[in-house]
This record gives structure tokens, sequence and C-alpha cells, in this order.
């Protein structure tokens, strides 16, 4: 009798241990559900979306804060951060970061062959299914064309650029020189040589970065092979790079930079110091981006630059028999993501560069938009002028340094600067590129 008692008590007791065993297992599994929702709701919650884009003006900074407070007020689980770095340094980290594990979610682009060349390595998001859904409408297609690579579209515009001299008219009027007359390459030589003559320094260049130069040999190449031409040299066709366009661009930089146009010191000056001079008056030309407007002002040091009353854009002047007279010269300039970016990256994205902020963007006058009807808002002259000359542009051809591809683009910065100091002949200058385009 007490045998089965003692059994039954055993048994019951380890009922109860297997029922409280059974309510741990429930409350464990319970708490770590919880546990697992919350740790997800924190990363949403926490979700960051890292823009890398190259520096910028003070101006252009503040509107992309209110555009970042807006999304977020929208989207509270998400955070958008901007980082900005110098333009050249710009081209050098890039790689370097989109190969780490603090690569950008977004990082601002230049499309053609660089884009190209971070899509091949596996670095760049697929977005054409995300394009397809109202989005790519709201671009001309010539602006998407240059984030398309293979029918797959990399990446969405932001605004176009051009390159043009600005000038301040109150020193060229000084030196007697009407600046509307400025229509071709001759005419530039004779403008150039009125106000040496009258001690003003005729134009400025920030020489020591590449880039500026190569506006020059660049646009001079543009103007005499034309955007088709310059196509049908990356195809190997009539000479290649070594063709007689791309020659006689050298032979005419080189005979502009025989008549003293630049400032001492050229070749050691950076963009951000040459866009300083030419705001402090030290110049009478700068053959820079419309992107300058802002920035020249802000880097000159009075804060102010040259007066908007002296202030005029004008084309990059046409050269005899030249078939790209009528084509322009500058950048479509946009966002890429990168591969394992989140959708939150993508959204914000959209957002950043849909219609309504890309009015804003031309009624602040910071850069010339090219979402459809954005050019209603455009308030000063200069990007009235700049939506002219794109309008009227039979082929925009994006900066060769970055239409070309990386190694390919750093070639031409070098040779721009090597042929403005006479260190090789036009000849040397057309073969080194075609060299660095065969074996990129």
């Amino acid at each position: 009798m007490r045998l089965q008692q003692d059994k039954e008590l055993a048994m019951h007791i380890s009922g109860q241990r297997s029922a409280q065993s059974t309510r741990a297992k429930r409350w464990l599994a319970a708490a770590v559900a919880l546990t697992s929702g919350l740790a997800a709701f924190a990363a949403a919650a926490d979700t960051t979306v890292r823009v890398l884009r190259v520096e910028i003006s003070d101006v252009e900074k503040r509107y992309y804060d209110d555009i970042v407070a807006e999304y977020e007020a929208q989207n509270p689980g998400v955070n958008v951060v901007f980082e900005y770095i110098a333009n050249e340094a710009y081209k050098t980290r890039l790689p370097t970061l989109l190969q780490s594990n603090q690569r950008p979610d977004i990082f601002y682009s230049w499309g053609g062959e660089g884009l190209r060349d971070q899509v091949e390595a596996g670095f760049v998001r697929d977005l054409t299914e995300e394009m397809q859904d109202g989005w790519q409408d709201l671009y001309p297609e010539s602006a998407v064309r240059a984030f398309t690579l293979d029918d797959r579209v990399y990446g969405a515009p932001l605004y176009a650029t051009v390159v043009g001299f600005w000038a301040n008219t109150a020193l060229t009027e000084q030196a007697g020189v009407d600046i509307e007359s400025i229509e071709t390459w001759e005419d530039l030589k004779e403008a150039v040589v009125a106000l040496r003559e009258s001690g003003i320094t005729p134009a400025v260049v920030g020489g020591q970065d590449g880039w500026p130069m190569h506006f020059y040999w660049g646009y001079l190449a543009t103007r005499l092979a034309g955007g088709e031409g310059i196509e049908a040299a990356k195809e190997g066709e009539n000479g290649g790079f070594e063709g007689e366009p791309f020659v006689r661009a050298g032979e005419l930089l080189q005979s502009f930079v025989e008549l003293n146009p630049f400032q001492s010191g050229f070749m050691a000056t950076s963009y951000e110091r040459a866009s300083g001079m030419f705001g402090d008056g030290e110049a009478a030309l700068h053959l820079m981006g419309d992107w300058d407007y802002i920035p020249s002002k802000e880097r000159s040091m009075t804060g102010e630059g040259v007066p908007d009353e002296d202030l005029e854009f004008i084309r990059f002047p046409r050269v005899d028999d030249g078939a790209g007279n009528d084509d322009s010269f500058g950048g479509m300039n946009g966002f890429a993501v990168t591969r394992d970016a989140s959708d939150e990256a993508v959204d914000f994205l959209r957002f950043l560069l849909n219609e309504e902020n890309q009015r804003e963007a031309a009624r602040l006058g910071i850069f010339v938009p090219v979402a459809h009807g954005s050019e209603e808002e455009l308030d000063t002259p200069y990007a009235r002028k700049v939506a002219q000359i794109l309008s009227e542009s039979n082929f925009h051809q994006v900066f060769l340094d970055q239409a070309l591809g990386t190694s390919v683009g750093a070639t031409v910065n070098d040779i721009s600067g090597d042929l403005a100091q006479g260190e090789i002949t036009p000849e040397e200058a057309a073969a080194q590129v075609e060299e660095a385009w065969m074996f990129r």
C-alpha cells in the first residue's frame, strides 16, 4: 500500500515538473520571439542610408538637409546621412570605398564608362525594374541614357551641366572686349591678347587638378570631332583617338597657351583656388561648369564674388570646320545605388529626385535639373542660358575624363596638362589617349 502511494506521489511530482518545464519552454520561446521582434523593430528603426556626394556649396547642402528632414519625418524608421568629399579626392577614393565595408548606399556618379567599370566590378544595384514604375518618365530619355548600360538602368539623373566661360564684364569692358562677340576660337584668342595688353589676366585655371585643363582639350576635341566622331573613335574608326580631330585639339590648345592666357603658376593651382580667384576679380575669364556660380562667390575673400551685374556665362567658341560646333560639353550627373544597399536607399533616392525637389533646386538656382518642367522655375540668367544651350544642342558630350572611364580619363587629364606645359606634342598626346583606350 505504502509503495503504491509513493509511486503515485512520484508520478504527481513528475507531472508537475513536466508542466513547469513546458511552461518554462513556452515562456522562453515567447521571450525569444519577443526579443527577435524587438530586434527586428530596432533594426528597422535604425536603418541608415549613407549618401556620398562631391563637395558642394553651402546653399546646396542646406537644400539636401531640408529634403532629408522631410523624408525622415515621413519615414521615422530611416536616418539619411550625406557625406562630402572634394572633387579630385572623390575620384580617387570612391573605387576604394566601393570595395570596403564602408561603402556608401548611394553615391554620386557621372555615368558613362566610369559607371560601367563599377557595374562590371559588381558594386552597383540594377534599378531597371524600379525605374519602370513611373520614375523614369520624370526625365528626358537622354538623361536616363547616361546611366543605362546594355539596356539596364544603373542610376538616376540629378542635373545636367554645361561648361562655358564665366566672364567678369567689368574687366572685359576695361580691355575693350565685347563678350557677346566672342563666337569663334580666333575671337577668343583676340580677346586674350587685348586683356593681356590691358594688364588683366585673361583666364584662371586650376591646372593642378587635371580636369579643369581637360575642359580645354576635351571641348576642342568635341568641337572638332563632334559627339558622333568621339563615339566613332571609341570603335576604332578614322584612326581612333589618334585621328586628326584629336591631334588638332592639342595643336589649338598649345597655340592658345602661347598667348600666356593663364595666371602665374596655373599648374600648381587647384580648382577651388582658381574658382575663388575668379570670384575675387583676379582674371576676366574662367572656363568652368555652370555649377561654379555659387561656389565661386563663397570661395572669394569677400564671400560675395563677382557682382551679378558684372557676370556673364558664354558658350565655348566654335572652331573652323568643326563637326561638333552645335554640340555641348558637360555632365549628366546623378546617383547610383550600391549592390547591397537597402530598399530604403532606393526609396530615398526616388524621393530626392522627384519633380518637386528638382523644381525647388531650380527655384534656388543651385543647378539646372533635368526633370520635365523644372526648367520653368529657373530664375537666374545664367541658369536660363544653360537651359538654352542644352535645348539647342545636337549632342551633349559628357566630360571625356568620365565618358571614357577612370583609367582613360586619368590619361586625358594628364595629357591636357602636359600639352599646356609643352611637355608632349599633340601627336604624342593623341597616341597616349588611344593607347589608354585600347588597354583600358
